[in-house]
């Protein structure tokens, strides 16, 4: 009903949930923006008014006063002193005092009155100078500075209002991850019951949280306050809907089902927190998973960028660049297995932005995967390739995962992950472009240059207004913010640029509708545009309703999960399974081949920035202490993560793959293949690819003796 009921041309959903999530991305995008504004604002302050730091408040007037009777304070500090002499006579062990020097007092004194003097002088000089242009512009400059710090207290307010609402949207829509979707009736009631469960162990942990703080006798502030009620009301609406959800099932499930394959369609995100949460109340400690929920809140900045990314990915879904680029190719009828491959290499660059491989692949991977088809590719190598589509990238700038990695690990820094990362790449690619090749089917024939190469500089020539778009955008924040595209940039700098993207190719339609009505009336194009962007049934408008819209599940989706690995993570840290490790090895050989199985079997449950914090807090210091190198384990660590996403049974890369293309296709490929390589290659690809890459990184810098 939420989903019918239409106010203002606009759904309930629409309103209850695309709204508020629209609302705390934009305010976080202004809140990164804000603190690039406000140390440009105090440059240009101090360009304009020499010492404009002075300025920012209104000056107070000294209290001391100018002028004054020397000789009568000496005189007052003389008697003073004596006075002091006569109190103190009585004590038999003082020495004699020493007489008052009046010399190093009248001193003393007449250097006061000069700084008296100094302070007045500053005062006059500062109040003179606080023109009605400074009020002005420091009102501006407070204004941006105060934003900043209000949203540096609220963040995490931000990030726990983004979890429940898109955590809600997801759960309503039945868009968590799962190993299989819910199908029939007994998939519907053993997945509602799980998420049932997990709701009524996420409220009583963060209620039992709750108590916990409040009863410590420590001060709470006002906003951990607030952040404990909010963790409350949203897990108990939550909880409300899931119970809602076990006892109405869709009228359109299917009849009947299995009770055992019913399990796979249990989202993951309950696993984790029926597993969790067990251990946790086992174990007296029932407040465990609203701490790890809290922890997480530490690094709002981090996960509220995975939103942002998560969002950036839904917005470039909307534009035409991804098509614009295969345009370049396609003329040249590439075989499958060579388009293949210049997909997943391209796709590097636009999954280093958009934060992780699962996010590209929700964004890009429906395109690949159809323009591979396009091309001719069997629907295994189709969707082999759109689920390694964002497998490369993690290892390039200005990837959010090698960010997070840094700031956790004090022993690397990203200059040096990047640097190792660009080498990790051209690895992989070139791995990728040999097993495609050698598994090819047909013959290696392209299109004549004489034919393509029209066709292709026409495609390059669309590309060019692209170019200077981004060109401009880009350049607007490096002269006015200096802000440059870079790992911390990115976030708040690229839905920017691509809402100006946007823009630009509605304008374009406009000139290109009105060209065909009147060429003559040029002048008024861009005017006629602007007013369809303020209505409020502009293509714009729309089509950052349905990204939002869009985005809202797969926030969910993802930061539930997130946050449940992180407590798993908490639960593999607190049982002491690590301690089954030794702290160290003797030989490097045999921690590196021990820690690679450990790292790849993460990588199979958990996602990669809950992967990324365990790691970081229970096997790097192992790594260390063997004497493997910083930048050496966490490169191993990338590309067995990557590895761990397109293994089973979970395959995670696979299952946004599932998501983005379809169930009909998926089982389509099930049916493909004369023999055993082609059946299942959609899975034998990739870890051949990742697994050779794995083992090259991990054990070839050992042998040419790097560590």
């Amino acid at each position: 009903m939420i989903q019918t009921l239409r106010l203002a041309n606009r759904t309930g959903f629409e309103w209850l949930a695309a709204m508020p999530a629209f609302l705390v991305l934009i305010f976080v995008i202004l809140l990164n923006t804000s603190h690039a504004t406000h140390a440009q604002l105090l440059k240009l302050g101090e360009n304009i008014w020499d010492g404009y730091f002075q300025l920012r408040s209104d000056p107070i007037e000294p209290s001391c006063v100018i002028n004054s009777d020397i000789d009568a304070q000496l005189a007052a500090l003389i008697a003073e002193s004596a006075v002091v002499d006569e109190e103190d006579e009585w004590d038999l062990f003082d020495e004699d005092p020493e007489p008052v020097d009046e010399g190093i007092l009248r001193q003393s004194l007449m250097n006061a009155q000069a700084v008296c003097q100094t302070k007045h002088e500053t005062y006059e000089s500062t109040v003179d100078r606080v023109t009605p242009a400074v009020k002005a512009f420091r009102a501006v400059e407070l204004a941006v500075a105060d934003f900043g710090e209000f949203g540096l207290h609220a963040q995490r307010i931000m990030l726990a209002v983004l979890v429940l609402i898109c955590g809600m949207t997801a759960l309503f829509r039945r868009h968590h991850i799962a190993l299989r979707p819910m199908e029939t009736v007994m998939d519907y009631r053993v997945a509602s019951f799980a998420q049932m469960i997990a709701s009524g162990i996420l409220f009583y942990s963060v209620y039992s949280f709750k108590d916990v703080v409040f009863n410590a006798g420590v001060e709470v502030t006002a906003e951990h306050g607030f952040l404990h009620y909010l963790w409350i009301i949203g897990f108990g609406a939550v909880l409300a809907l899931s119970i809602y959800q076990f006892i109405f099932i869709p009228k359109d499930a299917k009849p009947g089902g299995s009770f055992m394959k019913a399990q796979l369609a249990v989202p993951l995100y309950a696993t984790m927190c029926i597993i969790s949460g067990t251990y946790f109340i086992l174990n007296g400690h029932a407040a465990g998973i609203g701490i790890y929920l809290n922890q997480m809140m530490e690094l709002s900045q981090l996960f509220l960028g995975v939103g942002l990314y998560v969002w950036i990915g839904m917005l470039v879904k909307r534009t035409k660049m991804a098509q614009a680029v295969f345009d370049v190719f396609r003329p040249w009828n590439l075989p499958p297995e060579m388009l293949a491959v210049v997909v997943v290499v391209i796709a590097a660059v636009p999954t280093a932005y958009t934060g992780a491989s699962g996010i590209f692949i929700i964004a890009i991977g429906g395109l690949i995967y159809n323009e591979l088809r396009r091309a001719g590719a069997r629907r295994q190598l189709a969707l082999a390739a759109t689920a390694m589509s964002g497998s490369m990238g993690v290892v390039l700038r200005p990837c959010l995962l090698v960010v997070i990695i840094a700031a956790l690990n004090k022993e690397v820094t990203t200059d040096q992950l990047f640097g190792w990362g660009l080498n990790v790449f051209l690895l992989t690619a070139a791995l990728f472009a040999a097993v495609a090749m050698l598994t090819k089917q047909g013959t290696l024939s392209i299109e004549k240059a004489s034919v393509a190469w029209p066709e292709t500089k026409k495609a390059l020539k669309k590309l060019i207004p692209y170019v200077i778009v981004i060109g401009l955008t880009l350049s607007f924040y490096a002269i006015f913010l200096n802000a440059y595209l870079d790992e911390f940039s990115a976030p708040f700098i690229l839905p920017v640029m691509l809402l100006v993207v946007l823009i630009y190719e509605r304008i374009s339609q406009e000139k290109m509708g009105r060209a065909q009505m009147n060429i003559d009336h040029i002048e008024n194009r861009l005017e006629e545009s602007w007013t369809d962007l303020k209505s409020g049934n502009d293509s714009i408008e729309k089509t950052l309703r349905e990204a939002t819209t869009e985005t809202t599940g797969h926030i969910g989706a993802l930061l539930m999960l997130m946050g449940l690995s992180v407590s798993i993570g908490g639960v593999i840290e607190r049982s002491h399974i690590m301690d089954l490790v030794p702290g160290s090895f003797e030989s490097v050989w045999l921690a590196m081949g021990l820690l690679v199985v450990i790292l790849v079997v993460i990588g199979m449950v958990m996602d990669p920035y809950g992967a990324v914090i365990l790691v970081s807090a229970t096997i790097a210091s192992i790594a260390y202490d063997s004497g493997i190198d910083p930048v050496h384990f966490w490169m191993v660590t990338l590309v067995a993560f990557e590895l761990g996403y397109l293994s089973p049974p979970v395959a995670l890369n696979h299952l946004l793959t599932r998501q983005v293309v379809g169930e009909r296709e998926v089982a389509l490929a099930s049916q493909e293949g004369h023999n055993f390589w082609y059946r299942y290659e959609k899975f034998l690809l990739p870890l051949t690819v990742m697994g050779i890459a794995l083992i090259i990184v991990a054990f070839l810098p050992l042998a040419i003796g790097y560590n």
